[in-house]
């Protein structure tokens, strides 16, 4: 069943990309991720890479996990990496908790045709961000990939953008971020924070709802520029530090705050008002 299914997802795939090659040229389109695609089926990989280049997504293919953890190593990175489940060498699993040890906090979506809630499961609770049957219909994981790549905008960009921007003032709820003079109140109140407090709470809630790795934050503690470390204990140590006095300083302006919440093993996220309510 499972052979028919991945035989009619590669025929759609097929016929997409051989449909959209027949369409006059035109100009391409901005491009919107960068995403590395790994798949040991060399005719899926190649029909889904041109697929969602077609879509205006930015492709690089690998056939297995290690060349894709080399490529990664040498320097380069992606907005979201596409993992197939069983691959010989290394499998998509295994690929996912290397990715994690060495602090790569890139955001993974499973394609596979393993489609039963054992697997599932298990790949989020690894910290895959979505788990895609590869039966699927193709515009369902473009529409997925597009939203990922959104949520999951690297904080420094969300930020730098932000600051950069043409309001000095932004309201998101009952906070408000002054960018002008790197200030921030919570329900009217000035919140006394330091500038790279300023720049962590900023980089969380400007992304509010969406999960931001203790990678990120490190980086945005300085300046948001990119740090070489190492030593991935030593900076989560230093990102959860700085949290717990962030969470201390909106204590005392607010003994009910309880925004910052933590995602186990990846960072934090700074949670909407209307969502704790309806908790």
């Amino acid at each position: 069943m499972q052979q028919q299914q991945v035989g009619s997802a590669l025929t759609e795939l097929r016929n997409a990309s051989m449909g959209a090659a027949r369409l006059p040229l035109e100009a391409p389109a901005a491009t919107k991720s960068r995403v590395l695609l790994v798949d040991d089926d060399d005719a899926f990989r190649e029909s889904l890479s041109i697929l969602l280049g077609q879509e205006g997504f930015s492709i690089a293919t690998f056939g297995g996990g290690a060349e894709v953890l080399d490529y990664l190593a040498e320097g380069n990175d992606a907005d979201i990496i596409v993992l197939d489940w069983r691959m010989p060498g290394m499998n998509g699993p295994e690929v996912l908790r290397e990715l994690r040890r060495r602090g790569t906090a890139t955001p993974v979506v499973f394609l596979t045709a393993l489609n039963d809630d054992m697997h599932e499961d298990a790949a989020l609770g690894d910290g895959a961000v979505d788990f895609v049957d590869k039966s699927r219909r193709s515009p369902i994981l473009i529409k997925r990939l597009e939203m990922i790549a959104t949520a999951f905008r690297p904080a420094t960009d969300v930020l730098d953008t932000a600051a950069n921007g043409t309001q000095d003032v932004v309201h998101l709820g009952s906070l408000e971020l002054r960018f002008d003079i790197n200030r921030a109140l919570w329900r009217g109140r000035t919140v006394d924070l330091t500038l790279a407090e300023f720049r962590i709470v900023a980089g969380l809630a400007m992304r509010a709802g969406g999960d931001v790795s203790y990678r990120e934050l490190y980086d945005l503690m300085h300046g948001g520029k990119p740090q070489a470390n190492g030593d991935h204990d030593g900076y989560r140590a230093n990102v959860r530090s700085l949290i717990k006095r962030i969470r201390k300083k909106f204590h005392e302006v607010d003994a009910t705050f309880d925004q910052i919440q933590n995602y186990a093993r990846f960072g934090y996220r700074w949670m909407p008002l209307q969502v704790i309510a309806g908790d």
